[in-house]
C-alpha cells in the first residue's frame, strides 16, 4: 500500500538522512557498541547536517519547521539502520518542544544554538529510584533562596545522561502540591554538585548512554526555570504526546525492517531440502505479521498526519504508542523465531533489534499506562 503523507521534499530528506548514517554512523556503530556511549563528533556532525534543531526557528541555526513529518523519515531512517544510540529523537521530539515552547527569550539565545549545532547534548530527568510513570512520587526537590534554587535528589535511566550538557529535571517546589507542585529546573554541565554516576549496563541499545545522575545542594540560578513554577505537570502532559507518537514511528518502522529482513531470509533458508517459505505454517506466520503491520502502518500514518496538522489528542498518541511497540514486540520475537539459531547470534540484525526494542513497551509510559489513559477516556 503506497503511503500518501510525504511529500518530496520529505523524500529528499530522507535520502539525506540515509547518507549521514552512512557516512556518519554505520561505520563506526559497532564501536560505539562496545564504549557505551556515542561520539561527541556525530552529534557535532547531525547538527552540520541539519538533523537537529528542525522545528527550532531558523534565527537560532534550526530548520524552521514544525512539520513532524522530517521527524518521522528521521525516526525511520534510524531504525531500519538499527542505531537507535545515536538518540536525534530524544533530542529533537522530546527535549526539542520544551525549549521551544517554554524558553524565554534568554534562554532561546543561550541554549538553542548550541541545540542545532550539537555543541549542546539534552536530557530530560524525570525518572527516580522509587518513582516511574507515577508523578506524585518524585521527592527530587528545590529550595527557593531568594535569587537561585537549591536542588536536592537523584534520577535513574537517564538518556543522554553521561553525554547531557542540559538537562532538564523535574523537581518538587511546592511540597504539599503533589504533582502539581513540580518544576522544570534547567541543570548544566559544570554546576557544582551535579554529579553523574556509573553508565548503566542495558540489555540493548548499548550505544545510547544511560545515567544515574545525583544533585547535591546545586545552585540552580532562578533563570534556569523552564516554564512556569509549579507547572511541570501542565507541560509535560502537553508534551507527551510528540513524545509517544515519535516512539510509535519508530516502532513500527522496527516491525517492517524485520518484516522485510525475514521474508528474505525464509526464501533463502532451507529445510528437508526446500526452502522454509514452502512451508503453510512459515507463509501463514509472514502473511500475519504483513497484515498487522500494514493495518498499524496505516493508522500511524493517519496519527503523523494529525500531529503535522495540530490535531493528535492524548488518547490517540496512546493508542499509538501501546499498539505500535506491542507489535514491534511481537514481530521481532517472531522473526529472531523464524531466522532459528542465526537469530539468536547478537550480530545478526534480528538478535540486535529484539534487544534494542524490548523497552520501547516501557519508556515513554509503559503499555499499561497507556490502556490507562485510554480506558478513562472511555470510562471515566
Amino acid at each position: 500500500m503506497k503511503r500518501q503523507i510525504f511529500a518530496p521534499e520529505h523524500d529528499a530528506f530522507r535520502e539525506t538522512v540515509r547518507a549521514f548514517l552512512a557516512r556518519e554512523v554505520q561505520p563506526y556503530y559497532e564501536q560505539w557498541e562496545k564504549d557505551g556511549i556515542v561520539s561527541r563528533d556525530a552529534w557535532r556532525a547531525a547538527g552540520k547536517q541539519g538533523l537537529l534543531g528542525l522545528a527550532v526557528d531558523e534565527e537560532f541555526g534550526g530548520g524552521g519547521s514544525a512539520d513532524f513529518r522530517y521527524s518521522a523519515v528521521l525516526a525511520e531512517e534510524f531504525t531500519r539502520a538499527g542505531a537507535p544510540g545515536l538518540a536525534l529523537g530524544l533530542h529533537n521530539d522530546i527535549i526539542g518542544p520544551y525549549l521551544t515552547g517554554l524558553a524565554t527569550e534568554e534562554q532561546r539565545r543561550r541554549w538553542l544554538p548550541g541545540f542545532c549545532d550539537g555543541t549542546l547534548i539534552t536530557a530530560i530527568a524525570m525518572t527516580e529510584p522509587g518513582a516511574g510513570s507515577d508523578l506524585q512520587g518524585i521527592r527530587t526537590h528545590a529550595e527557593d533562596r531568594g535569587d537561585h534554587w537549591v536542588l536536592n535528589g537523584s534520577k535513574t535511566f537517564i538518556s543522554n545522561g553521561v553525554l547531557a550538557d542540559l538537562v532538564i529535571v523535574v523537581a518538587k517546589t511546592t511540597p504539599e502540591g503533589g504533582a502539581h507542585g513540580l518544576s522544570l529546573l534547567v541543570v548544566e554541565r559544570g554546576m557544582e554538585g551535579f554529579e553523574r554516576g556509573r553508565n548503566l549496563e542495558k540489555i540493548g541499545q548499548k550505544a545510547q548512554d544511560t545515567a544515574e545522575l545525583f544533585f547535591h545542594d546545586v545552585r540552580v540560578p532562578k533563570e534556569n526555570l523552564l516554564g512556569e513554577l509549579d507547572g511541570a505537570f501542565v507541560h509535560l502532559m502537553t508534551n507527551l504526546a510528540q513524545e509517544r507518537l515519535s516512539i510509535a514511528v519508530s516502532a513500527i518502522a522496527a516491525a517492517e525492517h524485520l518484516l522485510e529482513i525475514t521474508t528474505e531470509y525464509v526464501k533463502e533458508r532451507e529445510a528437508f531440502g526446500r526452502p522454509l517459505a514452502t512451508k503453510q505454517h512459515i507463509r501463514f506466520e509472514i502473511a500475519e505479521m504483513a497484515t498487522e503491520c500494514a493495518v498499524t502502518r496505516t493508522f500511524l500514518d493517519r496519527c503523523i498526519e494529525d500531529h503535522s496538522n495540530g490535531q493528535l489528542d492524548a488518547v490517540h498518541a496512546s493508542m499509538a504508542k501501546w499498539w505500535s511497540t506491542e507489535l514491534q514486540k511481537r514481530v521481532a520475537d517472531r522473526c529472531l523465531q523464524l531466522h532459528g539459531g542465526y537469530g539468536y547470534m547478537s550480530e545478526h540484525p534480528v538478535a540486535r533489534a529484539f534487544t534494542d526494542g524490548r523497552v520501547q513497551t516501557i519508556y515513554g509510559g509503559t503499555t499499561e499506562i497507556m490502556k490507562e489513559i485510554i480506558g478513562r477516556s472511555l470510562l471515566g
